[in-house]
């Protein structure tokens, strides 16, 4: 029971900061090219690392 009443709130506090963020990117101008480019190097030094075993 004491499970329940620690897990409960931090789902519902969760959902609302989610919530509260897809609002404010839906709002926001965001240069959505520097987000894409930004993903696209964290994805390459993963790959990178993966396919060279360095890193």
């Amino acid at each position: 029971m004491i499970r329940f009443v620690i897990i409960l709130p931090l789902i519902v506090v969760t959902w609302l900061l989610l919530v509260k963020a897809v609002s404010d990117l839906k709002k926001a101008n965001i240069d959505w090219t520097g987000v894409a480019t930004f993903v696209g190097f964290i994805v390459l030094a993963f790959w990178l690392r993966h396919v060279t075993g360095m890193g």
